[in-house]
């Protein structure tokens, strides 16, 4: 197996173009048509990461935060990205990174920690307007064959359903040209022909490789189809709001928060003395979404990286629990890990040992 088969997997799971525009997601140390005989997935790639690769015999990294994060003007020792890209290079470990993008999907990060939490009913907190309809007119004999083109290349998918579709059938009529090679009629003579109208939903960054595919199943020399930008919501983007079986006290579920993600603390607002039902989850920094997770009336935000100022604009809507960074992403390690063995069931995949968390407890 090379490194091209593992990334292109993931990045069918959680696409690169899903990323937010400040991210370097993706391939960051290493050849993609390399031979790799295992993979060690962890949070981050430290000199002890790439240590416990090494030892693992693992000659590939899977991690969720990027190496190589901002600008690089230098490859060099003395500093903790120079030294660990020295040291994957000189033992030939292949480092990937599969970050933000997977924070957006709708099963990636986020999904992790709900499903830990126990919520139901989820949805996308901050959902992507990134979706495409794409219409196109095809003779009805093969309207079967474009369609199954177009869900095999990935439109058609709407939330927990694929190959989803809308069809109606009319009559298309043309006149062939002089220079054109008609499908079927005669040149110069006005042909009328059943047809099928096929309408898919798709995201945007879809859109090449759906409409090449329509093109290879598609019988005409020419096309007729339509690409419409919609405002619907995807089924991408950031956090996640869902709803506890029962309602629970307040100081009874941070208590059941911090034992659930091992945190040494929880830093929180003052309690709003009411039960905790509809709660939203950002795992990383997710502060930015605050006013997203008091709109959908969330009665808590778990999140990290909250800064004093921003505990204030809370404003006795929602309690703010900030439970620490790696202790909201710490199942990203075995959310990466259940997707490979999921896929590359006869292939070693290893956990990383390491305990990463820079952030220490007086």
């Amino acid at each position: 197996m090379i490194v091209k088969d593992v990334t292109k997997y993931l990045e069918k799971i959680a696409p690169l173009h899903l990323q937010e525009g400040y991210d370097n997601s993706g391939l960051q140390v290493g050849d993609l048509n390399s031979e790799i005989n295992g993979v060690l997935i962890s949070l981050d790639v430290t000199l002890e990461v790439v240590g416990d690769a090494i030892n693992k015999k693992c000659n590939m990294i899977v991690a969720h935060h990027p190496v190589i994060f901002g600008e690089l003007k230098n490859i060099s020792n003395g500093y903790l990205t120079g030294d660990v890209i020295i040291k994957a290079i000189k033992n030939n470990i292949t480092i990937y990174a599969i970050h933000t993008n997977l924070d957006n999907v709708i099963n990636g990060v986020n999904d992790k920690i709900a499903d830990k939490i126990g919520l139901k009913r989820k949805k996308i907190l901050l959902p992507k307007k990134n979706l495409l309809k794409l219409i196109v007119f095809v003779p009805q004999s093969h309207s079967e064959l474009v369609a199954e083109a177009l869900f095999n290349s990935g439109a058609g998918h709407i939330g927990n359903y694929k190959n989803c579709s809308f069809i109606t059938t009319g009559e298309g009529s043309f006149l062939p040209l002089s220079n054109s090679n008609p499908f079927k009629g005669e040149k110069g003579k006005v042909e009328n022909l059943n047809e099928s109208k096929i309408e898919v939903v798709l995201p945007d960054y879809l859109l090449s490789d759906v409409i090449q595919s329509m093109k290879d199943a598609h019988p005409y020399e020419e096309i007729a189809y339509d690409v419409l930008q919609l405002l619907n919501n995807s089924s991408s983007g950031s956090g996640m709001i869902g709803e506890l079986d029962e309602p629970v006290e307040e100081l009874e579920f941070l208590n059941f928060i911090k034992k659930k993600f091992n945190a040494n603390g929880v830093r929180h607002t003052k309690f709003l003395n009411k039960p905790i039902k509809k709660v939203a989850v950002c795992g990383g920094s997710g502060s930015f979404l605050l006013k997203n997770a008091i709109e959908k009336k969330a009665d808590i935000f778990i999140t990290s990286d909250f800064k004093y100022h921003q505990f204030f604009e809370g404003n006795n809507k929602i309690l703010i629990a900030d439970i620490g960074h790696y202790e909201s992403e710490q199942f990203t390690i075995e959310l990466i890990s259940d997707f490979l063995i999921k896929k590359f069931i006869n292939f070693a995949i290893r956990k990383t040992s390491v305990y990463t968390n820079p952030i220490n407890y007086l």
